[in-house]
């Protein structure tokens, strides 16, 4: 229940599907990057969750696909604080943002046309413009 990821309203990914490890972090930090295991690591994999349904899983595997190993799992890695809690908090809550991200299904544009009144309007303003440049010219044109 504590890593349960609450992803959004009806997808909740349970803490038993998760596979959370620790690594050490790289960058500054001095001795203790060096001895502190800070770096956190979820692995959830799309292909075997229950939480998911087939058309789900399908758009996320399609969505995801440069991001997702061969077996079908999701990375994430937080190794931004030197607190391994605050890495944890922040690697799942990435991990809920990418799921959700993946999931979003975009609205179909509906084709609009232009009305005629519009139409008429801009040739009318077109004719307009021109009339006026033309009375700019020396020459007297008949219509």
């Amino acid at each position: 229940m504590a890593n349960d990821v609450f992803v959004q309203p009806g997808i909740i990914i349970p803490g038993h599907e998760l596979e959370v490890t620790t690594s050490r972090a790289g960058g500054p930090g001095g001795q203790h990057v060096n001895r502190t295991a800070t770096r956190i690591t979820v692995r959830w994999n799309v292909k075997a969750t229950r939480v998911l349904s087939d058309e789900q899983k399908t758009r996320v595997l399609q969505n995801l696909q440069a991001q997702l190993t061969t077996e079908g799992d999701i990375l994430v890695h937080s190794s931004a604080s030197r607190s391994q809690l605050q890495n944890k908090e922040a690697a799942l809550e990435r991990l809920a943002f990418v799921v959700r991200k993946a999931l979003y299904v975009p609205k179909k544009r509906m084709k609009t046309r232009v009305p005629l009144a519009a139409k008429e309007a801009r040739v009318k303003e077109k004719k307009h413009r021109g009339g006026i440049k033309k009375m700019r010219s020396k020459r007297v044109y008949e219509d």
